[in-house]
């Protein structure tokens, strides 16, 4: 039998209180095929935009391929 979850939520959970928050925000983007990746705190802090992210990754792909790493700023096409 199914327990109803809103009778057995902890009371430090009060989701009515918090402000700003949209139930399924990224939920349309996740089942299109989008890829979310938990970083730990240094490499947030380290690479704090997606951009950020992505360029370094691209540069770690390239040079994994035997090319040259991009210039700072450079964006491939997907």
């Amino acid at each position: 039998m199914k327990k109803n979850s809103q009778n057995n939520k902890r009371p430090e959970y009060d989701f009515a209180s918090m402000k700003g928050g949209v139930r399924g925000k990224y939920a349309a983007s996740c089942r299109a095929g989008t890829s979310l990746v938990l970083l730990d705190p240094e490499v947030a802090r380290a690479f704090p935009t997606d951009a950020a992210v992505n360029q370094t990754l691209r540069a770690v792909l390239d040079m994994a391929q035997g090319g040259a790493a991009p210039e700072p700023g450079a964006s491939k096409a997907k």
